[in-house]
C-alpha cells in the first residue's frame, strides 16, 4: 500500500509540472488514461490529500489559480531544475514511466538496482513525515547476532546503490547511520518525536565523501592530482561539491576539496587506480600508499 501511495504522488507532481498549469477535470482525464487509474476516476478529496502528503513528505506545494479557470501548478517549480528530492522524484517517474510503455525494448534499458530501498524506503518516509520513532530489527556485518531497538528517523540518503537512514537512537541518545538493505524488520510505532529544528541533512553531510560523518577525520584541504582522460572525467562528474580545479596542464589538472578524508573517500580514491595521484594532505598520501603495498603484497603471493 505504502508504494502505492508513493507512486501515486510521483505521478500527481510530474503530471501537473510538466503541464505547468492543469485543471483538476484534465487531471482526473489523465489518471483514468493512466496505469494506476485504470479507468477509475479520481475523488477530489483522494486529490487534496494527495496535495497534503506531497507537500508534507517533499516540500513540493500545488496551488491553485482561481483567476485562471481553477488550474492546478506546483510553486516555484524553477527549483526542481536545481536538483535534490525533486528532481530525482520527477527523473525516477519518467524513467519507470518510460520503460512501462516500451514494453518491446524493456531488455535493451539497463540500469542500476536499488534492492535496500524496495521494502523500507516507504514506511520510513511516512515515519518522517508524521514525526513517530520506528522499531527495527537490525544486523551489522561485523555482528553474528540481529539488535532491535527504537529509532526517530531523521533522514535518508543513497549512496552507490545502498538506502542510509540517519536517526536517533532513543537506546544510546546519539546519531547512527543504518544501512536498509541490513535491516531485518520495521515496524511503525505510537511514539511520536519532534524533529529537531537544528539539524540540517544537507549540512551534517556538507564535509563529507558518502554516507560516513566521522569526527576522527576533520575536514581539511585537499588535493589530487588526475591524468589523462580521468582529468576529464573528474572535471565532468565532481567527486564532492567543494571541487575546485586549480592547475590545469596538458596531460593532467589538480583538484582541490574541502572535506573529510574519510573511509568512503580513500575507497574512492584507490578506484580510480594508478590513473589519480593524492597530493596532501600528506597523511591521506601515506594512508594511500599503504594500502597500494598492501595490494601490491597479496597480489605477489
Amino acid at each position: 500500500m505504502a508504494k502505492d501511495m508513493f507512486r501515486r504522488y510521483i505521478w500527481l507532481v510530474d503530471t501537473i509540472y510538466r503541464a505547468g498549469k492543469i485543471t483538476f477535470e484534465e487531471i482526473n482525464d489523465k489518471w483514468q488514461r493512466s496505469p494506476l487509474g485504470d479507468g477509475e476516476e479520481l475523488p477530489l478529496r483522494t486529490f487534496h490529500n494527495h496535495r497534503a502528503a506531497i507537500e508534507d513528505m517533499f516540500d513540493i506545494n500545488i496551488l491553485c489559480d482561481k483567476r485562471d479557470g481553477y488550474k492546478y501548478y506546483i510553486e516555484n517549480a524553477d527549483d526542481i531544475e536545481k536538483g535534490g528530492v525533486r528532481s530525482w522524484l520527477l527523473n525516477t517517474f519518467a524513467v519507470n514511466n518510460l520503460i512501462n510503455e516500451s514494453h518491446h525494448i524493456k531488455h535493451r534499458i539497463l540500469f542500476e538496482s536499488i534492492p535496500s530501498g524496495q521494502n523500507y524506503l516507504a514506511p520510513l518516509i511516512e515515519a518522517m513525515r508524521d514525526g513517530v520513532t520506528v522499531e527495527i530489527t537490525y544486523r551489522n556485518f561485523w555482528k553474528e547476532k540481529e539488535a532491535t531497538f527504537e529509532v526517530e528517523p531523521y533522514c535518508v540518503k543513497v549512496f552507490r546503490q545502498r538506502w542510509y537512514l540517519v536517526a536517533r537512537n532513543i537506546g544510546f541518545d546519539a546519531l547512527r547511520i543504518y544501512s536498509l538493505d541490513r535491516i531485518l524488520g520495521l515496524r511503525q510505532t505510537d511514539n511520536r518525536f519532534s524533529y529537531p529544528q537544528d539539524f540540517d541533512p544537507e549540512g551534517y553531510f556538507y564535509n563529507s565523501f558518502g554516507i560516513i560523518v566521522d569526527e576522527d577525520y576533520p575536514a581539511q584541504t585537499v588535493r589530487i592530482k588526475a591524468y589523462g582522460t580521468k582529468a576529464k572525467y573528474i572535471r565532468s562528474l565532481p567527486l564532492h561539491h567543494s571541487q575546485n580545479e586549480v592547475e590545469t596542464g596538458d596531460d593532467y589538472a589538480v583538484f582541490e576539496y574541502f572535506l573529510s578524508p574519510s573511509y568512503d573517500f580513500r575507497q574512492e580514491i584507490l578506484s580510480h587506480g594508478d590513473e589519480v595521484e593524492v597530493l596532501a594532505p600528506e597523511s591521506l598520501r601515506q594512508s594511500v600508499l599503504k594500502i597500494a603495498r598492501n595490494i601490491e603484497t597479496t597480489y605477489s603471493r
